[in-house]
């Protein structure tokens, strides 16, 4: 016979029921109050209400206009302001015109004499004009020249600009009268020219006077001793006044001093 085994209950259920170990508890570590670090709090902020565009708010309120309000409005939005001038003509154009304003001329001229001069030909007669004009800031600085065309116009504008090519420096005594007397010379015409106590004036006529004047002496006595035509008598006078020297420029040319002289 078989022989029975001395196993208990508790012995058979301990061998069928497997041992489940529990899980390990983490050792929370304890902290401070210093140490815990608080996150700063955010508030919300409400959003603001978007502010419309002058344009939008603009074009809102001409969409609420009739059309006679609307085209009141934009007549009034096109009105220039005060001062203001716009770069456009009616006609599309562009106003090149900064300054309507006429410009104040920096040399002033003066006609010396107007010739007509005949051309005979086979064909018939052809006429020029020929001027010589005088031009001069008053303070010293004088030229002259000689413009020739078919038209009197036209021949006193080439005039100005051949004076104005050939402007020369005049030295003057106290901006009034020149330093010391002299006589000029052009072709068979001769001009005396002498200086002049303060209130004197310019003693001279024809085209002297218009060269002196243009030059800017104020006290002068001069005389025409030669041939009177007007263009020579011109010449000689601008050849007397281009012959004075000052007694500054004398001594700087010798080297000395003014007293020295």
């Amino acid at each position: 016979m078989e022989e029975k085994s001395n196993i208990t209950n508790e012995e058979v259920i301990e061998e069928t029921t497997p041992v489940v170990e529990a899980p390990a508890i983490e050792e929370v570590a304890e902290t401070t109050p210093e140490e815990v670090i608080t996150e700063p709090v955010v508030e919300a902020v409400a959003p603001t209400p978007e502010v419309a565009a002058p344009e939008e708010d603009m074009f809102g309120k001409m969409e609420a206009m009739t059309p006679v309000e609307k085209q009141e409005f934009i007549n009034k939005m096109n009105q220039p302001k005060p001062g203001f001038k716009k770069p456009f003509k009616k006609d599309g154009r562009r106003d090149n015109k900064k300054n309507q304003d006429p410009k104040k001329k920096l040399l002033e001229e003066k006609v010396v004499s107007i010739s007509r001069v005949t051309k005979v030909t086979k064909g018939g007669r052809n006429f020029r004009f020929s001027a010589t004009m005088v031009v001069g800031d008053g303070k010293g600085l004088v030229g002259i020249g000689t413009g020739k065309s078919n038209e009197v116009p036209e021949a006193i504008k080439k005039g100005i600009q051949a004076a104005n090519k050939n402007l020369v420096k005049i030295a003057l005594i106290d901006g009034r009268t020149i330093p010391h007397e002299a006589m000029g010379k052009c072709g068979r015409a001769q001009v005396l020219l002498k200086p002049a106590k303060e209130g004197s004036g310019i003693v001279a006529g024809g085209a002297a006077r218009a060269v002196l004047e243009l030059a800017g002496v104020k006290d002068v006595v001069s005389k025409s001793l030669g041939a009177q035509t007007q263009v020579n008598v011109a010449k000689a006078t601008l050849e007397g006044l281009m012959s004075q020297r000052t007694p500054e420029h004398i001594a700087t040319l010798r080297g000395k001093n003014v007293e020295e002289l």
